[in-house]
């Protein structure tokens, strides 16, 4: 038996895509900028201790880890993030697709379908 779910459901299932985005974007952006502050504060310390000690060689050395450091750690956890995100909205789907599919189902013929679907389970 078919039942009708009501059309409220489809609004409250809806993702906010726009939402999603404008998160993003700010999560790219504000890293960015503490990114650069950071690179920004390192060579501004850098340069200080270059002229308080006249050491280039080996003051660069550790500036150069340590930018690379942070640019790495930075791109490390923006890509990480954007993995999850893309995880999350597939799962998202398929949670949607499995309460669309239990509402046409209904509670009725829900035993047979997993049956038919998942095979009967083993006590």
């Amino acid at each position: 038996m078919v039942h009708d779910k009501p059309p409220s459901l489809d609004a409250m299932m809806t993702p906010d895509e726009v939402t999603a985005a404008q998160a993003d974007a700010a999560r790219w952006r504000y890293g960015f900028f503490v990114v650069v502050t950071g690179i920004i504060a390192v060579l501004v310390a850098f340069g200080a201790a270059v002229f308080a000690t006249g050491e280039l060689a080996a003051l660069f050395a550790g500036v150069a880890g340590v930018i690379g450091t942070i640019i790495g750690a930075y791109f490390g956890v923006q890509a990480g993030q954007s993995g999850k995100a893309r995880v999350e909205a597939e799962l998202s789907k398929a949670q949607e697709m499995v309460v669309r599919l239990a509402a046409y189902v209904g509670t009725e013929n829900a035993p047979k379908v997993i049956d038919e679907v998942l095979g009967r389970r083993r006590s």
